[in-house]
């Protein structure tokens, strides 16, 4: 590793050592910086010492980089985002120049002693991490895959900023050689008989032989480090996969990083040293046109070289070119890769390598199914409005070459006469359906940097496309089975012939999709139920799954129909949009248990006090539903458990899950209504469960200029004489509560003999008890009338109508051809003195 590349990875007490180093600007911290790798190889001591000479060339070799790195900034800047960089690399080499350009090796010397102390320092925290921890001798320290990759880069950066500056000495030299042999050979043609020829020849030919020396050693060092960047490649490439594979991952649902900052700064380093080598290489040719010898090494070795160092550059180049976004719609937005014809979607297209030719400005191109030889029956789409963008890099909000392609519609190509409907498939009739047809959004961009031009080409995964929002659920489980199984992203027959999953597989899959919309994914108790579910008692991690289980037979019986039924994952997906929309909170919280079976419910219950209850989802509601089951105990200390119908989206739009629990009431046997659910499993009271979710409700005040009081719904059940207490609860009803004030209470009602509460021009059935009646107060009536109020009521629920029987006495069945038509009722008259108290 690089000595600057270790003294950044001191600890605070030797970088503040480091700092005073570099505290008087004899060597700016910059210049240190980005020419580490030149300057540590560099022997500064020789040249601060004895060679004047030496010190003036690495003086000007020096300025000549600041030049080179000033003008790489340049060329990668963004909006002027390194201004404050540039302007530092600008004023430090004004400085280097002012200070030391009359005495080059008073800076060598500087450098010499700025590297010795470096080293000291290094030593000194080496040997204080020794006594802290000594390890073995045969000890490996493990580097991360992220560690190798940087350290890689480092050396291919050191090796060829050293190979410039090897160029360079052999361009020289090549100069100084060209020079002499053309005074020699004019000399030779002057004075042939000259004595000193022979010696001047022979000097000739020990320079062309240190040259040709020269020229071997480049070549075998270029050789060497375009074997380093194939490893370094082949770690790029990893890092890539790894990536694309937490891409996938991420569209079903799992939290994962995609973010490719890390990856284009590795592709763009490893891009601009290739470049930079070929830049070198085209320096060598010119060299090799300049002056060219039998057998010379240049002639046989540079084409190949350069052949393999295009190659090298073009398979990062193809790989650089990646999807960033997958084809996504606005809603939903945690489902990608299922489009809806008349919905818009956006894609994202990212060039890792961020080095453009601002003279050729590249256009990228978007296709649907480019290869489609074998997609006989598959239908065909047509991409909207355009389907050509140009490739960005001035976007101050997004950093890189990105295309992004927005507002973007698929429309379907319809067969001519072929007499079919909208939404069908025409003459392109195939074997998948709708929902199995995996189609493919490919780009391509001609790609032109310094010369060298090549084709780059990439591809999203599979996205199904669905004419109507009722084939959503049908076409997310198709790509969750493919991003789940197949290790060929471009197969689109894949569901040809879909391989099984393993439980262990499905189950994390499953997971995902619940803390993709949620906080809260499945945990052990939960995954295990859906396992028995879809795979039977017996079953274990290693169990296998089919597509059809999964997706299409109808293993759950529907209620309303025994011949029908619904697959596991339509049960399941309405299940998540009932937490999506209605119970996200109480999910979130933990407060839904959800996922239990029966047989546990009874067995979590059985030893807990009366009216512990939980909450499951129904397993016989397709669209999602959510029941409560609480546990009562008969005289002799019998347990028996009780269900309440499921709620289902229809009724949780009505009333919150929250507001149910707290108003539900369950009618005894004395008609004394009660509510059953007191604490929630395992042990923590209703309220202090719920409370924070309960809706705030605002009491009547009479004072108040309305005309209706506030009311709310509540639920109530029923438990009919000799009831099975095993059985669920099937009959609840929704009953209008009216909240009075407090100085406006109700006269008690009086029950009638069958247990029912009287109230006017209503039948009220047998198994309901009504809390309390909705009354209308008329506008009329102010505060000071609550006395009338009190007798109306109390002539009414005292049973002081005419029209109904004395108290204690049982109804009479009135005949039933009283009631027939023609009947005709007697007029009453009524005069005020009736009505005087």
């Amino acid at each position: 590793m690089a000595q600057w590349q270790q003294i950044q990875m001191l600890e605070r007490v030797y970088l503040d050592q480091v700092h005073d180093l570099y505290a008087n600007d004899c060597l700016p911290m910059e210049v240190r910086q980005y020419l580490s790798y030149w300057i540590e190889e560099q022997n500064w001591s020789q040249a601060a010492q004895s060679d004047s000479l030496q010190a003036c060339c690495l003086f000007c070799e020096m300025l000549n980089l600041l030049d080179d790195e000033m003008g790489r900034l340049v060329l990668g800047e963004e909006n002027n985002c390194n201004i404050v960089l540039k302007h530092n690399l600008r004023r430090s080499k004004f400085t280097l120049k002012e200070r030391y350009e009359d005495c080059p090796s008073v800076l060598a010397g500087v450098i010499d002693n700025l590297l010795r102390n470096e080293k000291a320092i290094l030593l000194e925290a080496f040997a204080n991490s020794q006594r802290i921890v000594e390890l073995p001798p045969d000890a490996s320290v493990a580097t991360s895959p992220q560690h190798n990759v940087e350290e890689r880069l480092a050396e291919i950066r050191k090796t060829v900023q050293g190979l410039k500056c090897s160029i360079g000495q052999l361009e020289e030299l090549q100069d100084t050689f060209d020079f002499r042999f053309k005074t020699f050979k004019t000399l030779e043609s002057a004075v042939p008989s000259d004595s000193s020829l022979p010696q001047k020849k022979q000097e000739l030919q020990d320079m062309i032989n240190k040259l040709d020396c020269c020229r071997k050693d480049i070549l075998a060092r270029i050789q060497e480090l375009l074997g380093r960047s194939d490893t370094l490649r082949d770690l790029l490439l990893e890092e890539l996969t790894a990536w694309q594979e937490r891409q996938r991952k991420a569209c079903i649902g799992a939290t994962c990083d995609t973010n490719l900052g890390q990856l284009e700064k590795w592709f763009t380093g490893n891009a601009e040293d290739l470049f930079h080598l070929l830049q070198l290489l085209e320096t060598l040719q010119r060299l090799r046109q300049g002056l060219s010898y039998e057998r010379d090494s240049f002639a046989l070795q540079l084409p190949q070289l350069e052949r393999r160092l295009q190659e090298q550059i073009f398979c990062l180049l193809r790989s650089a070119f990646v999807v960033e976004i997958q084809p996504t719609m606005p809603f939903p937005n945690h489902r990608p890769l299922v489009l809806r014809t008349t919905n818009k979607f956006s894609v994202r297209a990212r060039l890792l390598v961020k080095l453009l030719d601002r003279n050729h400005p590249i256009a990228v191109k978007m296709e649907i199914d480019r290869d489609s030889a074998n997609l006989t029956g598959f239908r065909r789409f047509n991409i909207l409005p355009s389907n050509t963008k140009t490739l960005e890099m001035d976007r101050p909000q997004i950093e890189g070459l990105v295309c992004d392609f927005r507002h973007i519609t698929l429309r379907e190509q319809k067969a001519c006469g072929s007499g079919k409907g909208k939404g069908s498939k025409g003459a392109n009739e195939g074997i998948f359906s709708v929902t199995e047809e995996l189609h493919i959004i490919s780009f391509t961009l001609d790609y032109c940097y310094q010369g060298l031009t090549c084709q780059l080409q990439t591809s999203t995964l599979p996205v199904v496309i669905i004419s109507n929002v009722n084939q959503m659920s049908s076409a997310w489980p198709s790509i969750l089975w493919f991003l789940m199984l197949s290790s060929d992203p471009k197969n689109q027959l894949f569901f040809s012939n879909p391989p099984a999953a393993t439980w262990s597989q499905l189950s994390s899959l499953l997971s995902c999709q619940f803390s993709a919309v949620t906080e809260r994914g499945l945990n052990a108790d939960q995954l295990k139920m859906l396992r028995e579910k879809l795979c039977g008692l017996n079953s274990t991690s290693q169990s296998t799954i089919t597509w059809a289980m999964f997706s299409k037979v109808s293993s759950i019986p529907s209620p309303q129909d025994t011949d029908s039924g619904f697959s596991f994952w339509t049960w399941l997906d309405g299940i998540l949009g009932l937490i999506q929309e209605h119970l996200l909170q109480l999910w979130n919280k933990g407060l839904i248990m959800g996922f239990v079976s029966r047989k546990r419910e009874r067995s979590l219950l059985k030893k807990k006090r009366t009216g512990t209850f939980l909450l499951r989802f129904s397993e016989s509601t397709q669209n999602g539903g959510i029941t409560c089951t609480w546990v009562e105990y008969d005289n002799d200390g019998t347990p028996k458990f009780r269900s309440v119908e499921p709620y289902t989206k229809n009724e949780l739009k009505v009333l919150a899950l929250p507001d149910i629990i707290h108003d539900y009431q369950l009618v005894a046997a004395e008609d004394i209504p009660e509510n059953p659910l007191q604490y929630l499993y395992p042990d923590t009271p209703r309220d202090e469960a719920f409370g924070p979710f309960y809706s705030e409700r605002r009491e009547g005040d009479l004072l108040e200029h309305k005309k209706y009081l506030n009311r709310r719904l509540i639920r109530v059940s029923a438990r009919q004489p000799g009831e099975s207490q095993t059985l669920e609860v099937n009959s609840i009803h929704h009953v209008e509560n009216m909240l009075l004030p407090a100085d406006v209470l109700p006269v008690e009602p009086v029950p009638l003999s069958n247990g029912t509460l009287p109230v006017e021009g209503v039948p009220l059935p047998e198994d309901v008890y009504h809390v309390a009646v909705d009354e209308l107060l008329p506008s009329g009536i102010v505060p000071e009338h609550t006395e009338l109020l009190h007798a109306l009521q109390g002539l009414m629920f005292e049973k002081q109508d005419p029209f109904l029987p004395p108290p204690g006495e049982e109804q009479q069945q009135l005949p039933q051809e009283l009631f027939e038509p023609p009947y005709e009722f007697p007029e009453l008259s009524v005069t005020e003195d009736d009505f005087q108290i």
